[in-house]
């Protein structure tokens, strides 16, 4: 499945927590996620390491209005970790560094958010909810096409437990997004979280009928632009908050 990116929860709560749908305890609760601990380094006026819930409020008063994923062009750190998130009005980004101790199924993972100067941009190449709901919907259909005639689908016992594992955390009320997010960002967020699964599934569990290499390599062909597509359609999603504030500023 299309993985939930780290900057991505960390803009989507930072968001609520900035427009009051969440408590600071709440937000910080949910950015963590399963991990074990969040803290955040190099926040301005402080000598080291801190929580997120001072870290947020801090950069808040510094002048962060609103979060953005991504661009992580902004500073080498930010290039290896390959997601990064943007504060918008006021020139400050994060980037994670993830380390990992522990037996699969067991892991202790912590995450240092560095705080960086950066020019505050919106990323480049990100549609509207809209462009990416349509694309979506196209790359499905186009994709579905290729795959049933190369009788690639993922099948067998591993695909569907992974569909019921989807079906099961949808049914448990998994929030998609944070409160405050218009309808369609979360239905955008949904439909590439879905179409991320079914990508995986289609590369992960088996040949299907794909067993020459002219029938692998279209599939991987059909598969390329579906997972652009969700991975744009992804970061439209996460970045609506603030578009929809600049809509309303006039920006």
């Amino acid at each position: 499945m299309l993985s939930e990116p780290r900057s991505g929860r960390l803009a989507a709560w930072g968001n609520a927590l900035l427009a009051g749908a969440v408590s600071p305890d709440d937000a910080a609760l949910a950015i963590v996620g399963e991990d074990a601990v969040h803290r955040v380094e190099g926040l301005p006026g402080e000598a080291g390491p801190v929580g997120l819930t001072l870290a947020l409020g801090r950069l808040r008063r510094l002048g962060v209005t609103g979060w953005r994923v991504g661009p992580p062009e902004f500073n080498a750190r930010a290039l290896e970790a390959e997601e990064a998130v943007v504060g918008f009005g006021a020139p400050y980004g994060l980037v994670p560094e993830v380390s990992e101790a522990g037996p699969a199924g067991d892991l202790h993972v912590e995450v240092v958010w560095r705080c960086l100067a950066v020019r505050e941009a919106p990323p480049a190449d990100v549609p509207s909810l809209g462009e990416a709901e349509r694309e979506l919907a196209e790359a499905l259909r186009e994709a579905t096409t290729v795959l049933t005639r190369l009788d690639v689908a993922a099948a067998g016992p591993t695909a569907e437990a992974a569909r019921d594992a989807y079906r099961a955390r949808a049914e448990n009320g998994r929030e998609v997004l944070a409160p405050g997010y218009p309808p369609r960002a979360v239905r955008v967020l949904e439909l590439a979280q879905r179409i991320g699964l079914l990508v995986d599934l289609a590369y992960d569990h088996g040949h299907g009928g794909a067993v020459s290499a002219s029938e692998m390599a279209a599939r991987g062909a059909a598969l390329r632009p579906v997972e652009r597509v969700a991975r744009r359609a992804q970061v439209a999603a996460y970045n609506a908050y603030v578009e929809e504030r600049e809509r309303e500023r006039g920006f």
